[in-house]
């Protein structure tokens, strides 16, 4: 479970609530036609822009930014050296039953144990890597997307309101009904674009970042295993991937 985006979500949410419940009866806040101008609309003009198919994995990739399980480069690099000092001993063959964690890092050891040439292991692997991170995009730009389309939405609903509040001045009662749909879908658009859409979309990117960088790390180093490096050497170039504060500390224990 990934605590800053669950945290900062219902810390956010808390809050408008809470001046919502400050500001007198929160019941005023909800209105039916206001969420179906906002979320539905939304939904669906989103919908006209992609194919369904990209649309509907979206709903899968946004589990990323809530609930994302990574492993750190410091435990891949040690995977990484021990294996390398494993290849040097006994040949690929030796790392068939090595218990790895990571499939990524399993695929390209399958292709060194099954004789596979370096420069298709680098292709294949540099292709999944390629699909990884599209497929991530593809998912985040959805939300992207989503955060631009509800506040316009927002404004369209306002815009609906006024009409119906001015086309119906005779009538006071009408006046306060048309008004609260004028306003309360600008507030459901800047709410699900500010406090849900944007913010998921950032991090999906984050953890796009996160995992690209994993897997160029492996890349490397199943390489450098390929190549029959020292395994001293592979773990000085795979360190270039750690953060030089993280570098000095792992260097320290």
């Amino acid at each position: 479970m990934d605590l800053a985006t669950l945290v900062g979500f219902l810390g956010a949410l808390g809050f408008v609530v809470m001046a919502m419940i400050l500001g007198g009866d929160i019941t005023i806040f909800f209105n039916v036609p206001s969420v179906l101008i906002v979320f539905g609309g939304s939904i669906f003009v989103v919908l006209m822009q992609y194919p369904m198919s990209q649309f509907l994995g979206a709903g899968k990739v946004v589990a990323k930014a809530f609930s994302f399980k990574l492993q750190a480069p410091e435990e891949l690099i040690e995977k990484i050296v021990e294996m390398a000092d494993a290849a040097r001993k006994g040949g690929f063959l030796a790392l068939e039953e090595a218990e790895i964690e990571n499939p990524f890092m399993q695929k390209g050891v399958d292709m060194l144990v099954d004789g596979h040439d370096v420069d298709v292991v680098r292709a294949t692997m540099a292709k999944d890597i390629s699909n990884t991170t599209e497929r991530h995009d593809s998912g985040s730009v959805i939300f992207k997307s989503m955060g631009d389309v509800a506040p316009a939405m927002g404004m369209i609903g306002t815009l609906i309101g006024l009409v119906a509040m001015l086309s119906n001045m005779d009538d006071p009662k009408s006046i306060g009904p048309a008004m609260a749909v004028a306003l309360l879908t600008t507030l459901y658009g800047a709410m699900l674009a500010n406090l849900f859409c944007l913010p998921v979309a950032f991090k999906l990117q984050v953890r796009c970042g996160e995992e690209k960088l994993n897997q160029s790390l492996i890349l490397d180093g199943i390489l450098g295993i390929a190549d029959g490096q020292n395994p001293r050497v592979i773990e000085g170039v795979l360190k270039g991937y750690i953060a030089e504060g993280k570098r000095k500390s792992s260097e320290a224990e």
